[in-house]
């Protein structure tokens, strides 16, 4: 069983991320978004979303990719205001999957720098709008400050078969940046 997270801006696509591939009822803390919210959550680039997340989501999948895992999937809330909470849901997490929205790239720095202070290997996923602009990924990653190692994919937060892919694609980098045990199983 692994632990990871989705983090990323406020309208960036987590709570449809854990959404579209969850085999349980995933657990949402959606509510509206008020007039009283609109000064700290401007919705410049998204003026169609109605809700925010105002704890975390959470769903859970299995795969049999070539051994059985299980992946609980937090979703954390977009705005920085909760950043004390992304602590609380990273602790034991495998890694992080960072969703960008290239209208509004900046709403991904504070995810990208989280979880480089934090030491959790990510990955960033460019979630395809329909009406965003598709850069190439080396801009996007030049844009975010991002290291070459860490992968940049596209992806579509609706697409099931999409989020497996990032999904898969983070918990391969995750493995690839764990320490090897100097101590052999059987010694």
């Amino acid at each position: 069983m692994l632990k990871i997270l989705i983090a990323g801006g406020f309208g960036v696509g987590k709570t449809t991320t854990v959404g579209a591939i969850s085999e349980i009822e995933p657990i949402s803390t959606e509510e509206y978004l008020t007039q009283a919210s609109t000064p700290t959550d401007p919705l410049h680039g998204v003026e169609a979303k109605s809700t925010t997340t105002v704890a975390f989501d959470f769903g859970r999948v299995s795969f049999d990719v070539p051994m059985p895992i299980e992946l609980m999937l937090f979703g954390t809330p977009g705005q920085d205001r909760f950043m004390d909470l992304w602590y609380d849901l990273a602790r034991g997490a495998v890694g992080a999957v960072v969703l960008a929205d290239t209208r509004r790239l900046d709403t991904s720095f504070d995810a990208v720098t989280f979880c480089e202070q934090a030491q959790l290997p990510f990955i960033v996923a460019v979630n395809e709008f329909d009406g965003a602009h598709r850069y190439p990924l080396d801009d996007i990653r030049q844009a975010l400050g991002l290291a070459s190692h860490i992968p940049v994919v596209p992806f579509d937060a609706r697409v099931p078969a999409a989020v497996v892919k990032i999904l898969l694609c983070l918990v391969d980098h995750a493995l690839a940046q764990a320490p090897a045990d100097p101590t052999p199983l059987d010694a």
